[in-house]
């Protein structure tokens, strides 16, 4: 297992609001909204810039979609960010109506997503967003992992054409990912390379997974970690390859298991190349108040975990 280095902590909507200004000189088309969670959503630097691009809608985010879907008829691009929770489950409607149905170019931005929101507990928090948005044809569905990829991705969305959820964190994690690098989208990341079992993690779960790996090295298992940072369109070529090498997989995530990035990777394996696999994520619960730390442990989100599950799936070959 080579050696990554932590660069820094730095949470993801950090990245996402460094990501929307540069996105924001790069092209004057680009407009921001937001639901009256502007500072949480570190849009202030976009909105101090860009006072005539800004759009404060108040706590009315199925408003927020509306207008964002209007905008983009007139050939603006969009960013409509909030809380994961009021981004999705909140204002699906809109956004089935008025964005994915008719494949608008509407970039929607959701921080605080999963349970590392924390104290605010299960009405913040939401953990079937990803499930939610997947399944609506023309969305793509992206999912960072530290400061730097948010960063890349806001920008390789602002270019992207058709609509988009855009999912990131509250808390300071640990960032690995370089500066000025380029993001693809639909691109899996190959973060070490393995022979004994393929990893799978998106989000937060990506530096827990790398943490696994080391654990399972001291073992002398060989785990191949990827970083699946596009969860739609899935990098199908990248997953069938990596388990037709290793036979097994797991897949971590900030999410329920059901709906989310393992869902995805189950039924694409089953179609291709049938393969034992386990699932790192919250079963099927809605989360509690705690801190961050506390509550990804409590519900198996940890590098302990993954590891056992690495070598319970190894087992199964």
């Amino acid at each position: 297992m080579k050696k990554i280095e932590i660069l820094f902590k730095k949470d993801t909507r950090s990245g996402f609001g460094e990501g929307l200004l540069e996105a924001g000189r790069q092209n004057p088309q680009i407009v921001a909204l937001c639901a009256d969670l502007t500072g949480s959503l570190k849009m202030d630097a976009f909105k101090n810039e860009f006072p005539d691009r800004f759009i404060q809608t108040g706590i009315a985010e199925a408003n927020m979609i509306g207008i964002a879907a209007g905008l983009s008829i007139g050939g603006k691009i969009p960013f409509a960010g909030t809380f994961a929770n009021f981004a999705t489950a909140r204002v699906y409607d809109q956004i089935r109506q008025s964005v994915a149905y008719s494949d608008k170019n509407v970039k929607i931005c959701a921080s605080h997503a999963g349970i590392t929101l924390g104290e605010d507990g299960a009405t913040h928090q939401i953990l079937e967003d990803i499930g939610l948005m997947k399944m609506l044809p023309h969305m793509t569905v992206i999912n960072t992992c530290d400061f730097y990829q948010t960063k890349a991705a806001t920008i390789a969305v602002a270019k992207h054409k058709g609509p988009v959820y855009l999912r990131f964190g509250r808390p300071a994690v640990p960032n690995f990912t370089q500066e000025n690098q380029k993001f693809e989208i639909g691109k899996g990341i190959v973060v070490n390379e393995g022979t004994d079992v393929s990893i799978f993690a998106t989000g937060h779960l990506v530096w827990k997974s790398i943490e696994a790996a080391y654990m399972l090295a001291d073992k002398g298992i060989s785990a191949e970690i990827i970083n699946i940072h596009t969860i739609k369109p899935l990098d199908n070529n990248l997953v069938i390859s990596s388990v037709k090498k290793t036979k097994c997989a797991v897949v971590a995530e900030e999410h329920n298991i059901y709906g989310g990035l393992g869902e995805s990777i189950a039924g694409l394996l089953a179609g291709n190349f049938p393969t034992p696999i386990e699932f790192i994520g919250v079963k099927d619960e809605f989360g509690q108040s705690g801190k961050p730390d506390e509550l990804m442990t409590l519900y198996g989100l940890d590098a302990h975990n993954i590891a056992n599950a690495a070598e319970v799936v190894m087992k199964r070959k």
